[in-house]
């Protein structure tokens, strides 16, 4: 029977809202303490904060254009750039054994629950004066990324240490999120990185509804324990394939860089930005500036 875990992987963009209470975690018996342990674990606990004023809830005309506009480039882009996907997908298939493609579990938008669903989650650190049984707070959802392989298929085995366990808190945003010269990336993943082929794929995620075109890229999920709750503020809004950060330095930006430019893109975000953020992603692709 599959854990948490497996359910989550299987059933791609979804929630962990559903996770037992307490109270249920007692009827069950230590099967489902040990599964919420294991997210814990593989994950860390993450702040919980209320809903702040800039969660914009979905619906409305602008929305329902936008979300029309979104649709209707990304089906277009897959359209036209079908037969480039199959031949990246047949590079990546013959440069080394593995999948063409790479699914992971990447946070979605938050969601919102109120306080008295919330009592007693283990993977979640409430506000220090805990929680508010009628306030909506925002809790942590997931959905399965897809883009093209850039590494190879045994990179964890074979490059362990390229893989950190944790970072120091104070370091954190000090790092960078990607390894100089990774020795993880495939010859053909190379290439593929260089042009941004590997997030062609990103674009189904903006059909059904994970992703947006412009927000903040979806971080591994890992790294949301190293977030402040002030900081949190960045999952209030759906992921992006590009966003304030990737036309501002991409893979050259740390963390605490990328983190403080997708905090101000939720500030000011706007679809002239939108559109502005967009026109430039194009000029960065084709000169490649912060790729890998």
């Amino acid at each position: 029977m599959l854990g948490v875990e497996g359910q989550l992987w299987l059933r791609g963009s979804m929630t962990i809202s559903n996770l037992p209470s307490a109270a249920q975690l007692f009827t069950r018996g230590t099967t489902a303490v040990e599964e919420l342990d294991a997210v814990r674990e593989s994950f860390g606990r993450v702040h919980v904060i209320p809903v702040p004023d800039s969660y914009v809830a979905q619906g409305g005309v602008a929305e329902i254009l936008y979300r029309v506009f979104e649709i209707a480039v990304a089906s277009i882009v897959l359209v036209l750039g079908s037969p480039l996907m199959l031949i990246a997908a047949a590079l990546v298939r013959l440069d080394s054994p593995g999948p063409a493609l790479f699914r992971h579990r990447r946070p979605a938008r938050s969601i919102c629950l109120p306080g008295r669903e919330l009592e007693g989650r283990v993977d979640l650190i409430p506000p220090p004066a805990g929680y508010d049984p009628e306030t909506l707070y925002c809790v942590p959802a997931y959905f399965t990324l897809v883009k093209f392989r850039t590494m190879y298929s045994d990179a964890r085995t074979r490059f362990p240490t390229c893989f950190p366990a944790a970072y120091a808190r104070e370091d954190f945003r000090r790092q960078f999120p990607y390894v100089e010269n990774d020795p993880r990336i495939t010859r053909v993943g190379r290439v593929l990185r260089k042009l941004s082929v590997d997030e062609i794929p990103n674009l189904w995620s903006v059909i059904v509804g994970d992703m947006r075109i412009v927000g903040p890229r979806p971080e591994a999920p890992e790294v949301l324990k190293y977030h402040t709750p002030e900081e949190l503020i960045r999952f209030t809004c759906k992921p992006g394939i590009t966003g304030l950060a990737q036309i501002s330095g991409r893979k050259l930006l740390t963390w605490g860089e990328t983190i403080a430019l997708d905090l101000k893109y939720i500030r000011t975000r706007s679809v002239a930005l939108d559109l502005k953020i967009i026109l430039l992603t194009v000029k960065r692709l084709v000169t490649a500036r912060g790729a890998l």
